[in-house]
């Protein structure tokens, strides 16, 4: 057993049963391919496979502990599960080692999984101290550390304006600048005592923790999840069999405004204003299957907190587009 312990006795898998509900009428033929493009540790997935036995899941993730407790929990699917360490916008990738041309549902749950914010050493949350990393893939890239350290204080700003949303950037920037000159950042405690001084009290009060923007901006340059995220969906669609169906579940409002706009474009079809008839080619190739964004419960989100944020989107496939793979919904 990984020394962290079992998946499943670890992870919630946020609004399971909502996303089960919107794959599984994609997912009844046998040999029917779920695409779990971050797989974490295989909770919606283990979902999935008990209510579609018949199913093959291409789990994708770039954390390679995430994909070690995956493996745990989906023991007993062993022989319908193809593990492959990515990320999640390489799908092209993802399918040809599963030696599929297609599938016929996707999910996406963005963010940062429980496993990445539960341990201390990966340096993800501001409420415990831990080296500055907060990559997905620790075999890879800049370590939030090193982007503290070595950005200018434009760039900083920049980030945390875009990414964090933050109210304060240029202030929190300088400070980060003043503060490094001194002695580089290594540890997330030092930077949560400099926002806690910077960031003011009243907007502490009201706003939250005054880590929490910060943080969230520092992990999507880390990973470059925006970027990432905007090529993954289009992606994941072209792959969708017709009546094949896809859900995604955002955490912030930039993941959320990516995710509308490529199904509501799907949903809305292409013809040029004031043609008479739709040509064929122009036709929506989406079915929007959630009115607008779902949240979950409160029931859900007073067991689960991490699940407080979410933000639900689902589409089915209508008809085939020269992006679509070989596959139809079976």
């Amino acid at each position: 057993m990984n020394a962290r312990g079992m998946a499943a006795d670890r992870h919630i898998p946020v609004l399971r049963d909502r996303i089960v509900d919107l794959l599984a009428p994609a997912l009844t033929a046998p040999g029917a391919v779920y695409l779990d493009g971050t797989l974490g540790m295989g909770g919606h997935a283990a979902a999935i496979l008990e209510r579609c036995p018949g199913a093959h899941v291409v789990g994708i993730d770039r954390d390679r502990e995430a994909l070690a407790l995956a493996a745990e929990r989906l023991a007993p699917y062993a022989a319908q599960v193809t593990f492959v360490h990515a990320v999640y916008d390489e799908v092209p990738r993802a399918l040809a080692e599963a030696g599929v041309d297609h599938i016929d549902a996707a999910l996406y749950d963005l963010g940062v999984s429980s496993l990445q914010l539960d341990e201390a050493d990966r340096g993800f949350s501001y409420s415990q101290d831990a080296p500055l990393d907060m990559r997905m893939d620790q075999s890879t890239g800049l370590t939030a550390a090193e982007v503290l350290n070595t950005y200018d204080a434009a760039a900083l700003e920049t980030l945390l304006r875009e990414f964090g949303e933050e109210r304060f950037a240029r202030k929190i920037a300088g400070a980060i600048v003043r503060e490094r000159d001194e002695a580089p950042f290594t540890t997330s405690g030092r930077l949560v005592e400099l926002l806690k001084k910077v960031v003011p009290a009243a907007s502490q009060k009201s706003g939250g923790h005054p880590g929490k923007r910060t943080f969230q901006a520092l992990r999507i340059e880390v990973n470059a999840e925006l970027s990432v995220w905007a090529a993954a969906l289009p992606r994941a669609v072209d792959a969708l069999g017709v009546g094949g169906r896809i859900a995604v579940l955002s955490y912030h409002s930039l993941e959320d405004r990516i995710t509308k706009r490529v199904l509501s474009a799907g949903a809305k079809g292409s013809s040029p204003q004031g043609l008479p008839v739709e040509l064929p080619e122009h036709a929506a190739y989406l079915r929007l299957l959630t009115r607008g964004a779902e949240e979950a419960s409160p029931q859900e989100q007073a067991a689960n907190p991490r699940s407080a944020s979410v933000r639900l989107r689902a589409a089915e496939r209508t008809r085939p587009t020269d992006a679509t793979t070989k596959g139809t919904h079976r």
